[in-house]
Protein backbone atom coordinates (compact mmCIF):
# COMPACT_ATOMS: atom_id res chain seq x y z
CA UNK A 1 0.00 0.00 0.00
CA UNK A 2 2.63 2.98 -0.92
CA UNK A 3 1.51 6.00 0.52
CA UNK A 4 0.90 9.22 -1.84
CA UNK A 5 1.98 12.69 -0.95
CA UNK A 6 0.30 13.98 2.24
CA UNK A 7 -1.06 10.24 3.07
CA UNK A 8 -0.43 9.14 6.49
CA UNK A 9 -0.61 5.44 6.16
CA UNK A 10 1.98 3.13 6.06
CA UNK A 11 3.62 1.59 3.14
CA UNK A 12 4.57 -1.16 4.55
CA UNK A 13 2.16 -3.29 7.68
CA UNK A 14 4.50 -4.39 10.08
CA UNK A 15 3.17 -4.66 13.61
CA UNK A 16 5.81 -3.75 16.70
CA UNK A 17 4.99 -5.46 19.39
CA UNK A 18 7.31 -3.49 21.84
CA UNK A 19 6.03 -0.65 21.53
CA UNK A 20 2.44 -1.60 21.20
CA UNK A 21 2.74 -3.50 24.81
CA UNK A 22 4.16 -0.68 25.78
CA UNK A 23 1.29 1.49 24.99
CA UNK A 24 -1.39 -0.81 26.02
CA UNK A 25 0.63 -0.89 29.80
CA UNK A 26 0.01 2.85 29.82
CA UNK A 27 -3.80 2.95 29.11
CA UNK A 28 -5.43 3.38 31.99
CA UNK A 29 -8.22 0.96 33.20
CA UNK A 30 -11.83 0.94 31.05
CA UNK A 31 -13.92 3.22 33.75
CA UNK A 32 -11.30 5.62 33.60
CA UNK A 33 -11.18 5.90 30.14
CA UNK A 34 -14.99 6.55 30.64
CA UNK A 35 -15.11 9.07 33.08
CA UNK A 36 -12.52 10.84 30.83
CA UNK A 37 -14.49 10.87 27.56
CA UNK A 38 -17.71 12.09 29.75
CA UNK A 39 -15.91 14.78 30.90
CA UNK A 40 -14.45 15.75 27.37
CA UNK A 41 -17.44 15.59 25.81
CA UNK A 42 -18.84 17.90 28.90
CA UNK A 43 -16.34 20.06 27.64
CA UNK A 44 -17.61 19.79 23.73
CA UNK A 45 -20.31 22.18 23.90
CA UNK A 46 -19.35 26.24 23.53
CA UNK A 47 -21.94 27.28 25.94
CA UNK A 48 -20.59 24.83 28.72
CA UNK A 49 -17.12 26.55 27.76
CA UNK A 50 -18.51 29.65 27.85
CA UNK A 51 -20.09 28.93 31.52
CA UNK A 52 -17.00 27.59 32.62
CA UNK A 53 -14.63 29.83 31.59
CA UNK A 54 -16.91 32.54 33.20
CA UNK A 55 -16.87 30.71 36.46
CA UNK A 56 -12.96 31.07 35.86
CA UNK A 57 -13.08 34.37 35.63
CA UNK A 58 -15.75 35.30 38.59
CA UNK A 59 -14.49 32.90 40.98
CA UNK A 60 -18.59 32.10 42.10
CA UNK A 61 -22.12 33.15 40.02
CA UNK A 62 -25.36 32.42 39.53
CA UNK A 63 -27.57 31.39 37.20
CA UNK A 64 -28.85 34.32 36.27
CA UNK A 65 -25.38 35.99 36.22
CA UNK A 66 -24.46 32.87 33.87
CA UNK A 67 -27.42 33.10 31.66
CA UNK A 68 -27.01 36.77 30.80
CA UNK A 69 -23.36 36.37 30.34
CA UNK A 70 -23.43 33.10 28.07
CA UNK A 71 -26.70 34.75 25.91
CA UNK A 72 -29.42 31.91 26.84
CA UNK A 73 -32.26 31.73 28.89
CA UNK A 74 -31.85 30.60 32.60
CA UNK A 75 -33.42 26.96 31.61
CA UNK A 76 -30.75 26.73 29.38
CA UNK A 77 -28.42 27.61 31.89
CA UNK A 78 -29.67 24.66 34.57
CA UNK A 79 -29.59 22.14 32.07
CA UNK A 80 -26.20 23.02 30.83
CA UNK A 81 -24.82 23.49 34.51
CA UNK A 82 -26.98 20.08 35.67
CA UNK A 83 -24.32 18.55 32.56
CA UNK A 84 -21.40 19.93 33.67
CA UNK A 85 -22.65 18.86 37.51
CA UNK A 86 -22.47 15.15 36.24
CA UNK A 87 -19.22 15.56 34.61
CA UNK A 88 -17.89 17.16 38.26
CA UNK A 89 -16.64 20.01 35.99
CA UNK A 90 -18.30 22.77 38.70
CA UNK A 91 -19.83 22.82 42.15
CA UNK A 92 -22.03 24.58 43.75
CA UNK A 93 -23.64 26.04 47.46
CA UNK A 94 -26.58 27.52 48.64
CA UNK A 95 -26.31 31.13 49.99
CA UNK A 96 -29.96 31.51 51.14
CA UNK A 97 -32.56 30.89 48.16
CA UNK A 98 -29.38 31.19 45.74
CA UNK A 99 -27.15 28.91 44.32
CA UNK A 100 -23.61 29.76 43.44
CA UNK A 101 -21.49 28.27 41.42
CA UNK A 102 -17.82 27.88 40.89
CA UNK A 103 -15.17 25.65 38.71
CA UNK A 104 -14.96 22.39 40.74
CA UNK A 105 -11.15 21.71 41.12
CA UNK A 106 -7.91 23.30 39.48
CA UNK A 107 -7.93 20.24 37.37
CA UNK A 108 -10.79 22.05 35.62
CA UNK A 109 -8.98 25.35 35.18
CA UNK A 110 -6.02 23.36 33.57
CA UNK A 111 -7.95 21.79 31.38
CA UNK A 112 -9.54 25.31 29.92
CA UNK A 113 -6.16 26.54 29.82
CA UNK A 114 -4.95 24.10 28.03
CA UNK A 115 -8.07 23.65 25.60
CA UNK A 116 -7.59 27.61 25.09
CA UNK A 117 -3.86 27.25 24.23
CA UNK A 118 -3.75 24.43 22.03
CA UNK A 119 -7.32 26.45 20.15
CA UNK A 120 -5.42 29.42 19.76
CA UNK A 121 -1.41 28.60 18.72
CA UNK A 122 -0.55 29.57 15.65
CA UNK A 123 -0.53 26.03 12.92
Amino acid sequence: MPGGAGRTVCGVYEVHPERVERARAALPEEGALKRAAFLLKALSDPTRMRLLLALKGAGELCVCDLALLAGVSVSAVSHQLRLLRQARLVAFRREGKQVLYRIADAHVEVLLEGALAHATEDT
